[in-house]
């Protein structure tokens, strides 16, 4: 039983994560605007906006923020439509990593504190199980979630300082080649308490509205309830986890020449700066493609794993 809960959610994770892809590059991208290291400034407001003539020789003019349908639209004009894959490799091997992880231990937990006789679970036992799971497969997956953010953010740096890792196993060779292996389990805290965030707010809410609902008689269960119960977790998970995957994706994404001082220390460094140079709002950036993608994901997720849990039902 333990290990078909790891293989049902391993598949969900990896049919959600390849389909909604796109949606989380977008997202990546949105929550890197306002970076300022980048060596010439004129490029920076390309990122995300890709404004024309919006800078005349070292002159830079302040950039306009542009919403997720403009970045799509931008990157599939510069770098083509397959940009929107980029790192998808690096997705799946999170999946099957990462999730696989959480999905199997989350259900492992949940399963052995259920009341026998009555078969419930209180809400914050599935909070808990999800916050222990969660952070479980995290450091798991982390060296996959750093080549993810890499190779998704790639395109929007000068091309003479592209990383181009042509596949997930490239960019994880190149990076303890070039950075050691420390560098694979970067923002690796961020990435723990990020995921058990999204993993005890997610799975315990959907749960929770799921059985709400069956209680209730509202719905039957089908997929009417799959997909409500799904899109409220999705947008827990959102709300909750945005500014620890702002501040995460800036740390993974960070480039540390050897001897020279990283842009940031740490996370409460990197959390601290950019509330300074851009507002607390900022920790919000990309909320929208969050969302967006949240939605999605935990739709087909769920959808995907309550089908498969159907057709795996007799195993």
């Amino acid at each position: 039983m333990g290990l078909k809960g790891f293989v049902e959610g391993g598949i969900a994770s990896i049919v959600a994560g390849a389909s909604t892809h796109p949606l989380d590059l977008i997202k990546v991208r949105m929550q890197l605007q306002g970076e300022s290291h980048l060596p010439n400034p004129s490029l920076q407001l390309y990122r995300p906006a890709l404004a024309v003539n919006s800078a005349v020789g070292n002159v830079s003019i302040s950039q306009p923020r542009v919403g997720p349908i403009s970045i799509g639209v931008r990157i599939i004009q510069s770098e083509g439509v397959a940009a929107l894959f980029s790192g998808v490799s690096a997705t799946m091997l999170r999946q099957t990593l990462y999730s696989t992880t959480r999905m199997g231990l989350y259900e492992i937990i949940k399963n052995k504190w259920t009341e026998k006789e009555t078969g419930n679970l209180p809400l914050t036992s599935k909070i808990l199980a999800g916050l222990i799971a969660g952070g479980v497969g995290a450091a798991v997956g982390n060296p996959a979630d750093v080549a993810m953010v890499r190779m998704q953010a790639d395109g929007r740096l000068p091309i003479d300082q592209r990383r181009n890792y042509r596949s997930v196993i490239h960019a994880l060779s190149q990076m303890t080649k070039q950075e050691g292996v420390g560098s694979l389990w970067r923002g690796s805290a961020l990435t723990v308490n990020r995921a058990m965030i999204v993993t005890a707010s997610q799975l315990a809410t959907y749960d929770q509205v799921k059985e709400t609902i069956l209680e209730k008689g509202v719905m039957g269960d089908g997929i009417g309830t799959h997909v409500t119960a799904s899109f409220a977790a999705g947008f827990v998970a959102a709300v909750a986890s945005n500014p620890i995957d702002v501040i995460k994706t800036r740390v993974m994404n960070m480039k540390v020449a050897p001897g020279a001082e990283p842009q940031y220390s740490g996370a409460l460094d990197c959390a601290l700066k950019t509330v300074r140079a851009e507002g607390p709002m900022a920790l919000y950036k990309g909320f929208i493609p969050t969302i967006s993608r949240q939605g999605p994901f935990t739709v087909v997720l769920f959808v995907t794993l309550e089908q498969v849990r159907k057709l795996l039902k007799d195993f």
